[in-house]
Formats: C-alpha cells, structure tokens, sequence
C-alpha cells in the first residue's frame, strides 16, 4: 500500500515528538536498542527517505522539551504540532504514546506488524481527532484568535458542541462574532460549508467570520472572511445521505 507524502509527514510528527519527548525509551518500544536502529526501522517501513529525515524531524520537535538537545533553530515551526499533540495525548508516558503511533502506522499500511495493547474506547476518540484537520484547525484557533485583529481583545466562547452552524462566538466589548473554522493541510484547496453553517452565515452576515487555517502541515496561516457568503465563491453541490435510527419498544422504564 502506497502512504501518501502528507499521512508519512503526520506519521513523522509523531515519532519527532516521541523521539524528542521520550527519547530512547519510545525507540525500545518498538523493540529497537539505538536511536540509530530506529532510524533506519523507519526508513524500512517506508516512511521516512533517509535516517537523517527522522533525526531532523526530531530536531524540529527538540526545542519543545526540556531533554538537553536545543534541536533546530527554526523553533516556532512544530509548536503548534506539539501542542496539538499535547492536548491529546500529553497524558500518555512512552508505552502508551508508542501504542498510539503503532495504530496510526498500522492504520496507513495494515501489512506492518506490529504488537499493540488493547486501547481504551477515549484513547480511540482521541485518535480519530489526531486524524482531522478541522480539529487541528480548531485548536490552533483556540490558540492565536487573539493575533486576529478583529479578536485582539474578544473573551472566546466555544460553540462547536452545539452543532448550530458556527464553532465559536467571541464576545468584544459590546459586540460579537461567530467563527467558523476550517482547516487545510497545505497553503491551497477548497473549502466547504454545510446548509446549516450557510444557513447561520446568511442570518448574521457581517458577524459571522470564516476562519481558513491553511498550511497546517507546516507554517499555519489564517485568513479571515468576513460575510462569507457575500465576498466568497460558493457553489452549491447537492448530496444525499441515509441515516439510520433504532429505537426501543414502547415499555415502562
């Protein structure tokens, strides 16, 4: 099975962060004595070119933990990846971190062995989260709204469990504005709002801002549309979908 460069570039932030975290402990997890070996493990699984592009991409994770390696110059670049990571899993010690690396590798090439423990229905949750952008994007949101100059001074509300067309209301002195946020991986692609989000942009016009947070894969960018309805291309695209519900029998509880 062929991994596509972007699933290999967020399998490797994984093991940097493993690398830079955990250090020799996450690389006998995969039953590997050196950071050396490893190194070339991964290049044997096919997710790294050379064993440099797995030390580099621990460099790149170094500056973040206190392991005694500065690790590259260009420290501001994976932040927002650790810390993402960090909100999912930053609970789990090398074991635990290596056994939710195992899965994601399994999941992209189901013909690698490799020995897992049993996960926890969370840490499953979790993982499905470490699997979409808009979560990323989300996150990485929730963290530099206020660099947005229409947000410098707004109190953040979060809304995305509402499930009412937008993600977030921030509140700025007297005013407010919904946000909706979407993510892309690279600095290019399309975006696409549900009937509901459209629905709710329509009602608040010049209050409801979309959020773009592009380039995730390495330096994110936001771009901010004010009134996206009226100053975005948005072609409408029909789709039809089945949903199936079960219920119980009409019984004294």
């Amino acid at each position: 099975m062929e991994i596509t460069d972007e699933k290999k570039s967020e399998i490797m932030n994984l093991i940097g962060y493993g690398l830079a975290k955990f250090d020799i402990a996450f690389v006998r997890e995969f039953g590997q004595p050196t950071k050396a070996a490893f190194g070339r493990y991964v290049v044997a699984l096919g997710l790294a070119d050379t064993t440099k592009a797995v030390s580099n991409r621990m460099d790149s994770f170094d500056p973040y933990f206190d392991n005694g390696r500065r690790g590259w110059f260009q420290r501001n670049q994976r932040e927002h990846i650790k810390l993402f990571i960090d909100s999912l899993f930053g609970q789990e010690d090398a074991h635990g971190f290596a056994n939710i690396v195992k899965l994601y590798i399994k999941e992209l090439d189901s013909s690698v062995i490799l020995p897992t423990e049993r996960i926890t229905p969370t840490q499953k949750s979790r993982f499905k989260q470490l699997q979409e952008t808009g979560k990323e994007a989300e996150f990485y949101f929730m963290s530099n709204y206020q660099n947005i100059p229409l947000f410098s001074c707004g109190i953040l509300e979060d809304a995305r469990l509402w499930g009412d067309g937008y993600d977030f209301q921030i509140q700025c002195s007297s005013s407010y504005y919904l946000a909706e946020i979407k993510g892309l991986r690279t600095n290019k692609g399309s975006i696409r709002l549900t009937q509901n989000e459209y629905c709710k942009a329509k009602e608040y016009l010049d209050d409801y801002i979309l959020v773009v947070v592009s380039n995730l894969a390495n330096t994110p960018k936001l771009s901010i549309w004010e009134n996206p309805i009226k100053h975005l291309p948005l072609t409408p695209r029909e789709q039809q979908s089945t949903q199936v519900n079960y219920y119980s029998d009409n019984i004294m509880w």
